[in-house]
């Protein structure tokens, strides 16, 4: 019951969370501010996140886990089709889920760019404190691979169907695939929910440009 009852106030401070940094940014969040719209004193706030960047792992942890979730359902209402159409729809659904999320995009594109500069977390001296002491860091490492791997298996699922061609390295393709996407996510991140068309292009057309051109790259016999 203690378990259940601390998750639930956990769940709402992360929800309170989520609200002031999309209001104020990370940099300009207060960890009062936080407390005022959790409903709870700054000290009892602290006793379930020692730090504002614990509480931000906490908020890339969430977003990760229900970008997870989407590739699973995506993959899921695909498995009838070929493993170049579900390969599309992940793509497109990562997109959509960047597009619906501003904070979560924001959020996992900067643990993304702290797993590169610490060499995959492996050069600790990058780290603040913070990072380290934090459970949410450690269970991003645990499973921020998940969303290539399964892209992974879907392109390999369509060397084997036929519908993308035998000569392409999976990896490679994900990766190559993966900043495709984030070129896009950055864009339309730093935009928010004013975003509006960028040197006179639609962001509508920009994602089904990349969209073709990725399906373009998986009939290719080599990248």
């Amino acid at each position: 019951m203690k378990d259940a009852k601390r998750n639930l106030k956990e769940s709402k401070i992360i929800e309170a969370a989520e609200k002031v940094f999309n209001q104020v940014g990370f940099k300009n969040a207060k960890m009062e501010d936080i407390s005022h719209h959790a409903g709870i004193t700054k000290v009892t706030l602290y006793t379930y996140f020692q730090s504002k960047e614990n509480l931000y792992l906490a908020v890339t942890f969430k977003a990760l886990q229900l970008l997870i979730e989407k590739y699973y359902d995506t993959i899921d209402k695909n498995k009838e089709k070929s493993g170049l159409e579900s390969t599309i729809a992940i793509f497109d659904s990562f997109m959509v889920f960047c597009e619906q999320n501003y904070l979560y995009s924001e959020a996992l594109l900067e643990y993304f760019a702290l797993v590169r500069s610490t060499s995959d977390g492996t050069n600790e001296a990058k780290l603040t404190e913070a990072v380290k002491d934090s459970i949410y860091y450690v269970k991003l490492a645990d499973m921020h691979n998940l969303p290539f791997k399964l892209t992974v298996k879907e392109i390999e699922r369509g060397k084997k169907d036929g519908s993308i061609h035998s000569t392409l390295d999976p990896m490679l393709t994900t990766l190559y695939g993966w900043t495709m996407v984030v070129g896009y996510v950055k864009v339309i991140s730093a935009s928010g929910i004013n975003a509006t068309p960028l040197f006179k292009v639609s962001l509508h057309d920009l994602k089904s440009l990349n969209l073709k051109i990725a399906r373009q790259m998986f009939q290719m016999k080599t990248l």
